[in-house]
């Protein structure tokens, strides 16, 4: 049987105090976080979305293959043609394929097929995933692609508001159009378009609540 090598793990060490502290702390913190569709056009240091991105790359996933991808765009006329692309679907979701359900929850945040922060805020970042690596050639196959995708994205997200920087998880089905344009390999799949930034100082936000505990949980 193959043997592979184990190093010690160092843990926080924490005392039960601390913990039940820093937990309270790191929600009240994280309940703060809002997903904006408003964005200033301040720059945001490179370093700290190389930061980002690498706190996204500590989740864990299936046997640790890590299949995402960060395709990060700042560049002016790359990120004109996302937009074009990005409304030319949503305008197609918002007149033809969602729901009048559909349409009807999303009045309470007045959205509608027109992103005008994808061309404003500095960076985008589009997030693939990948069923299957290429190694010298060969498909590697990928095991619990979503669910490792989107723990990384969780990451990513806590990492975007530890920062001080606002996010929007922006989905503008169908996405191939971003494997495209960013011309990615054929094992990539689009996964999440997420703008980040700082908001500006006339930002707004719908008045939403978010779910109470007994809602979400239940200790048995």
């Amino acid at each position: 049987m193959e043997h592979h090598s184990f190093i010690s793990f160092k843990g926080l060490n924490y005392s039960e105090k601390q913990v039940l502290n820093k937990s309270s702390d790191f929600y009240k913190f994280m309940d703060k976080r809002r997903s904006l569709r408003m964005f200033s056009d301040k720059p945001v240091d490179r370093k700290a979305i190389e930061n980002i991105i690498m706190a996204a790359s500590s989740a864990p996933s299936g046997a640790h293959k890590q299949p995402w991808f960060f395709s990060v765009v700042s560049n002016p006329e790359i990120k004109k043609r996302i937009k074009t692309a990005a409304e030319k679907e949503e305008y197609e979701n918002y007149t033809g394929r969602m729901s009048d359900t559909w349409l009807e929850d999303l009045k309470k945040f007045d959205t509608d097929f027109k992103k005008p922060f994808l061309e404003i805020a500095p960076w985008l970042i589009v997030v693939f995933k990948k069923p299957y690596d290429i190694i010298d050639g060969e498909k590697k196959q990928n095991y619990y692609v979503n669910e490792s995708v989107g723990i990384a994205v969780g990451f990513l997200l806590a990492a975007i508001q530890h920062a001080g920087l606002v996010a929007l998880t922006h989905t503008p089905s169908p996405m191939n159009f971003l494997e495209k344009l960013l011309k990615r390999p054929p094992n990539e799949r689009a996964y999440l378009l997420i703008p980040v930034g700082y908001p500006p100082d006339d930002a707004l936000i719908p008045e939403i609540e978010r779910k109470k505990l007994k809602e979400v949980s239940e200790f048995l």
